[in-house]
């Protein structure tokens, strides 16, 4: 499983794709750094004179989190769609199954592989918001949670596109409906401002992605919320298996 997961990331480092992602990303995330702290540098003087301002935590380094989220919402079905549907275009899926690994190792194994590739590119997201403490005093706990917050979150986008990407045989429609599926879990709480039933709303707030990431930017580690994003992943990890274990006994 362990060696499946290393071939993964190994794959993955090797595709220029992976390569333009990590650099992309980092360019997108570099220049709103610089714009929130141009913004911050602007309004410093001002702030200083309200009791209890917002410091530099709360208007660099959580705004920064929250737009790396979105960033990572674009970039997650362009990583994760060839991770099944590539094997299956290129008719070696049949091969990795009949593979001395049950699906269980399979399917962890692509999904490890994938993720740490996700926990790279969160490392070198979190040196941004940690090279503040340079110059200015920084609230750890808000951006440690913060930062659990955006692995849950992509911890639950590899599983849910790793998923997708076992339906098909394109990876381009793979991409596609990962998209659209994460963009509407991302904003399905919108319908709470619609007037509806509190039941279906409250149902929608929980279903949401972004309602559960939000506590977190504010240094608020609910169980509930934790305890969402792994529910998604292991639900999604679990309809995988038994896609390919319905496909395997066929």
């Amino acid at each position: 499983m362990f060696t499946l997961a290393r071939n993964e990331l190994y794959r993955l480092f090797l595709s220029p794709l992976a390569w333009v992602i990590l650099a992309l990303c980092q360019l997108l995330v570099a220049y709103l750094f610089l714009t929130h702290i141009d913004y911050f540098m602007q309004v410093q003087g001002k702030m200083s004179a309200i009791p209890g301002a917002p410091g530099v935590t709360e208007m660099i380094a959580v705004p920064l989190l929250s737009n790396a989220a979105t960033i990572l919402l674009l970039i997650a079905p362009l990583i994760t769609m060839r991770l099944i549907a590539e094997e299956r275009r290129n008719n070696s899926l049949p091969l990795l199954l009949s593979a001395p690994l049950s699906i269980v190792q399979i399917v962890i194994g692509k999904y490890l592989g994938t993720l740490s590739f996700f926990i790279v590119l969160v490392i070198l997201i979190s040196l941004m918001p940690l090279s503040l403490s340079l110059g200015a005093d920084l609230d750890y706990g808000v951006i440690a949670a913060g930062l659990l917050g955006l692995v849950l979150l992509v911890a639950s986008f590899t599983a849910i596109g790793l998923f997708i990407s076992s339906l098909t045989a394109q990876p381009t429609i793979a991409a596609i409906s990962t998209f659209a599926f994460l963009f509407l879990l991302w904003i399905i709480d919108w319908t709470s401002n619609t007037p509806m039933a509190a039941e279906t709303s409250n149902i929608f707030n929980w279903l949401s992605l972004l309602r559960h990431y939000e506590p977190l930017l504010q240094g608020e580690v609910n169980s509930s919320d934790v305890a969402y994003y792994l529910i998604v992943i292991v639900a999604f990890l679990a309809l995988t298996i038994r896609r390919l274990d319905a496909e395997r006994l066929n």
